[in-house]
């Protein structure tokens, strides 16, 4: 097999995702605008190594039991750090800003971990910090996704000042957490820290429960209009890789 031939059979592999977890053998084929002759040989190749099975009553394929082996070595890793601090680490580098993970506990968000900037200028932050939830892009981006009365009790706590710029009234807080819910990521500006934005994509378990944030955050002088939105696309993709991870180690603790 060339390595372009394995690259290709990896690529139809991976079109069995969560939403699409069962393709017919016409409508793949259409799908990667590929002939189906050739589409069939892959997957009759991963039927035999029961990487794929044919459902007898639709004929279409679905992943097969010759993948758990696989699985059972991706899931012994120690710690899900082991994968998700290269992404952060890859996106830093790509970005140029410090990234960081927050993570969920009670109605705080804890840094979990970090990738720090490799400018002179940067954010830094400890690992063990703890935020209010709503304060800055890291933390609002996981309130957003709570419940109404979780919201409200968080809110009835008291919304303390760290910043001129801090958010401390209730309904100019929730129209900031209905802003995110709606587009999906968050972004501040000297909110939690003076002179610092930070923009934050949520993370999820496999059920849609909210469990931590990804936040890129760096020197205000360096953000602007046209960058941000190139950042976020980089953040977005980092994101998704992430929610992979956090899909298949099924748990929603990080350590």
């Amino acid at each position: 097999m060339t390595l372009k031939s394995l690259g290709f059979a990896i690529e139809v592999l991976s079109m069995f995702t969560k939403e699409n977890p069962s393709w017919g053998l016409r409508d793949l084929s259409k799908e990667m605008g590929v002939n189906h002759t050739i589409i069939y040989r892959v997957l009759r190749t991963f039927e035999d190594k029961q990487v794929l099975t044919q459902n007898p009553d639709s004929k279409k394929y679905e992943l097969g039991p010759g993948l758990a082996p696989l699985l059972a070595a991706y899931r012994s890793k120690d710690k899900m750090s082991d994968l998700i601090l290269p992404i952060m680490e890859a996106l830093s580098e790509r970005t140029g800003e410090s990234v960081f993970l927050t993570w969920k506990e009670g109605y705080e968000g804890v840094t979990v971990e970090i990738a720090e900037s490799s400018s002179n200028i940067r954010f830094a932050v400890s690992k063990g910090t703890r935020t209010p939830l709503y304060l800055g892009a890291s933390a609002k981006s996981i309130m957003a996704f709570l419940s109404e009365e979780q919201q409200n009790e968080i809110i009835a706590q008291g919304l303390k000042k760290m910043t001129e710029k801090s958010t401390t009234e209730k309904e100019d807080l929730l129209k900031d957490l209905r802003i995110i819910q709606s587009r999906r990521w968050a972004y501040t500006e000297g909110e939690y820290s003076d002179d610092v934005f930070g923009i934050s994509t949520p993370l999820f378990n496999s059920e849609g429960k909210i469990l931590a944030s990804l936040t890129i955050a760096g020197p205000v002088y360096r953000i602007n209009e046209d960058n941000r939105q190139t950042i976020l696309a980089m953040l977005m993709e980092s994101t998704e890789k992430i929610t992979e991870i956090i899909s298949i180690f099924d748990k929603d603790n990080y350590l």
